[in-house]
């Protein structure tokens, strides 16, 4: 009876707490996004023992452990990321000894070796099979925990690209096509910066998607956003666009509105569903930081700037020091 109690109070614990399960549910999301969308080939996958012996015996009612007898999996991907998993072996609750758990891991990376390029959903899939059920549970935790570390360092690299376009049609059409073509999963932001009449736009949209009007349908069908930038530059502008459910959305530029101002557009536009996106003219890390802290906050070049946030490929990292951080070298 002590023990049934015990297991089941903490289901009602987090029942009763539906707000703690907002983390793992955010988690899931970007995990299904992160199956779905990501291509993977492994490269190598290999596995060792993995012996540790520990500070102070590890003692349950079944068992007792002077040392750690598990199984490591290093797999690496063909772009060069590498993933890091291990295989947890306690003979009282895995199924698994060491000594299978090698034999069954390396017959995984083997198998993994030989697959063609999928997605990683896919592979997660292809785990699971060759390393089914309660038998095989240790070995397949540790696979799959280095394939989709593995996985997650492949996407520190960008998603979405933003190409300026509006000069050629022609060109602009072509150099899209070959990106796809490279790159199949990744997004485009296209910026003609007024360069397309509105019958071009259309003619780029229906090379990419077979789409035949620029409204709502860009969205609902093709899962196409089309944003305001130059035709949004005061309050009153947004609200002709609301008025007339033009686009999907915004382009916030501080350089247009102001700061006191681009808040009240924030709000609004927010208010009615549009989304939002934060962009600049030709500043440098000065009013760019400022904008990049504004859009943090809200959640929504050698340069001569010092100090502040620093930029690593697709990672901004900013700091917490007082005012946005960054300064001028007068002399």
């Amino acid at each position: 009876m002590f023990s049934i109690a015990s297991s089941i109070s903490p289901l009602i614990n987090c029942q009763n707490s539906p707000k703690s399960l907002t983390p793992v549910v955010s988690a899931a999301s970007g995990f299904k996004t992160l199956t779905e969308n990501l291509t993977v080939r492994v490269q190598r996958a290999e596995n060792r023992e993995l012996n540790v012996p520990l500070l102070s015996p590890f003692t349950i009612a079944s068992s007792r452990l002077d040392s750690v007898r598990n199984v490591a999996i290093r797999i690496e991907l063909s772009g060069g990321s590498v993933g890091w998993g291990e295989t947890p072996i306690l003979p009282s609750v895995t199924a698994e000894n060491q000594q299978t758990a090698m034999v069954k891991a390396r017959e995984a990376c083997e198998f993994l070796r030989e697959l063609p390029e999928m997605k990683l959903g896919d592979v997660l899939q292809e785990i699971g099979e060759f390393l089914p059920g309660h038998r095989f549970a240790s070995v397949r935790a540790g696979m799959e925990m280095a394939m989709v570390d593995a996985a997650a360092r492949a996407e520190e690299g960008f998603e979405t690209l933003k190409l300026k376009v509006g000069k050629n049609l022609k060109a602009d059409i072509e150099v899209l096509q070959a990106i796809r073509e490279v790159h199949p999963t990744c997004s485009f932001v296209l910026d003609a910066n007024e360069g397309y009449q509105t019958e071009e736009a259309v003619q780029v949209l229906q090379k990419l998607h077979g789409l035949s009007h620029v409204t709502r349908i860009a969205k609902d069908r093709f899962g196409v956003s089309v944003a305001a930038d130059e035709s949004c530059r005061d309050l009153s502008d947004l609200k002709r666009i609301i008025n007339g459910d033009i686009v999907d959305v915004v382009n916030i530029k501080l350089a247009k509105t102001g700061i006191l101002e681009a808040l009240e557009v924030i709000e609004l536009a927010r208010s009615f569903g549009i989304e939002l996106m934060i962009g600049g003219m030709v500043e440098t890390r000065l009013a760019m930081g400022f904008s990049g802290h504004l859009a943090a906050g809200l959640g929504c070049f050698s340069d001569p700037v010092q100090g502040g946030y620093k930029a690593s490929g697709a990672v901004y990292e900013y700091t917490d020091e007082g005012g946005h951080g960054r300064y001028l070298q007068w002399n």
